[in-house]
């Protein structure tokens, strides 16, 4: 939207536009001056009219005013300063697609017409649509001049220094107002302009969070249902199984193998949706409250397996960052899920220990151990100084043939993520089968863990 500004003409009452014009027609700029500039703003109040009249009102109410002021000013006889500011006052119709040109044409109106509105008006569109320092500064003297240099030539009188003075005044007024005024409505546009970009890209910004924050609200979920849901429900299948096989009533148990394949099932639809959900992004921070060490007791009297439980006093004694004890539960709790669905009967042994009093251990082992295995207790025992902070270890025996297996679903995510905790704090996660045909989980935290509030 284009809104042509109509500057006021400024000019005393006394002094004409020109030094040295004839009597007749220098009052009338002055006079007719507050009348020219009291038109009423274009979107005067809140309502605006529609753009396409915006827009040739923009355009044609400052070419009839430009032709009001040469009428005013040169009356109604047509003559050469009559044609010079209506042709002026015409040229102001091309003055977007030819601001310089326009604005040429519209300074004999000046010189000879003694009209303002015209050349204003152009000089205004030239600094709002070509903003060239260096075509302003030309336009300007160029303004200036034409206003200061009476027409003709010869009535300019040197040593009329007041009136001289005062029209210089107001020559400069007339050159630099326009100028300013359009580099003002430029700014202000390039500015609207620029807090619409930066709107928008904010708006972008934020449904970006929203998509981040949501696919991380999916991954933690993930994360949750496998620890905690998986394990829960393995435990109803197996107590299930337990009661199917020692039952003596057949309705009994009819309901326990009911229970136990409603959770196979269950199991089986909660991997893919951990599935669906781990594949939408991650994060590393807890919707609530987790379990710690000291809650280990119980996890192992609720698993229902054969578990030794070793510690030398690490689940009760304070001082572990409580990121590296959440992240050792959900270890021990995955591992003993794990055993439950792949080694049933097995004999289990967690571990929970101090990596400083392991690394003391290992020193122990290595000054007794034969020089043939030297370098593996050595490594061991540095690796333990490097955490000196956490260790678990859950190891089991292999499985028992007697024992009936829960035919539990596994989604492969366990070990994954019990890995990613791992490292997320800094810490390392080895898993593997052991000799003895069994398999065993061994991780190392550090004192300091690497991100704090996570895992």
């Amino acid at each position: 939207m284009t809104v042509s500004p109509l500057p006021p003409r400024s000019s005393s009452p006394d002094t004409p536009g020109t030094p040295g014009a004839p009597p007749a027609p220098s009052p009338a700029p002055a006079s007719s001056a507050p009348s020219a500039s009291s038109p009423p703003s274009v979107s005067a109040g809140r309502w605006r009219p529609p753009r396409r009249v915006m827009r040739w009102g923009s355009l044609i109410v400052p070419v009839l005013l430009a032709v009001a002021d040469a009428l005013l000013v040169n009356g109604v006889t047509f003559g050469l300063e009559l044609n010079v500011s209506l042709a002026a006052a015409a040229a102001l119709l091309v003055r977007r697609r030819l601001p310089a040109l326009v604005f040429l044409i519209t300074l004999p109106g000046i010189l000879i017409g003694y009209v303002w509105f015209a050349p204003m008006i152009a000089l205004y569109t030239v600094a709002r649509l070509r903003p060239n320092h260096r075509l302003l500064g030309i336009s300007a003297l160029l303004l200036a001049a034409a206003h200061f240099i009476p027409w003709p030539v010869s009535d300019f009188e040197p040593t009329a220094y007041r009136e001289n003075t005062l029209t210089l005044i107001d020559a400069c007024v007339t050159s630099v107002g326009p100028i300013a005024l359009g580099l003002l409505v430029r700014t202000r546009g390039e500015l609207a302009a620029r807090i619409e970009d930066l709107t928008r890209s904010r708006r972008h910004a934020d449904e970006l969070i929203a998509e981040q924050v949501l696919s991380t609200e999916r991954a933690r979920l993930a994360r949750e249902m496998h620890d905690v849901v998986a394990h829960q429900v393995s435990l109803i299948s197996l107590q299930a199984g337990a009661v199917q096989i020692s039952a003596e009533d057949a309705k009994a148990r009819e309901g326990a193998r009911t229970i136990r394949e409603l959770s196979v099932r269950t199991l089986d639809e909660l991997r893919h949706m951990v599935g669906i959900l781990r594949a939408a992004g991650g994060d590393h921070e807890e919707l609530t409250p987790q379990p710690r060490l000291a809650d280990l007791p119980r996890l192992i009297e609720l698993s229902a397996l054969n578990v030794s439980f070793e510690t030398d006093g690490a689940t009760r004694r304070p001082g572990h960052p409580e990121a590296v004890e959440r992240a050792a539960f959900r270890i021990v709790q995955e591992a003993l899920t794990n055993v439950r669905k792949h080694a049933p009967g097995a004999r289990v042994t967690v571990r929970v220990n101090d990596a400083e009093a392991e690394g003391a251990a290992q020193t122990a082992a290595e000054e007794a151990a034969p020089s043939a295995a030297h370098g593996a207790a050595h490594e061991a025992a540095e690796k333990a100084e490097e955490t000196g902070g956490l260790r678990v270890e859950v190891r089991n025996g292999p499985p028992d043939a007697s024992a009936v297996a829960p035919g539990l679903p596994g989604g492969g995510h366990g070990l994954v993520g019990l890995r990613e905790r791992a490292q997320l704090l800094g810490g390392t996660l080895e898993a593997g089968p052991t000799e003895e045909g069994g398999f065993v989980v061994r991780a190392d935290f550090p004192k300091t863990p690497r991100v704090t509030g996570t895992a």
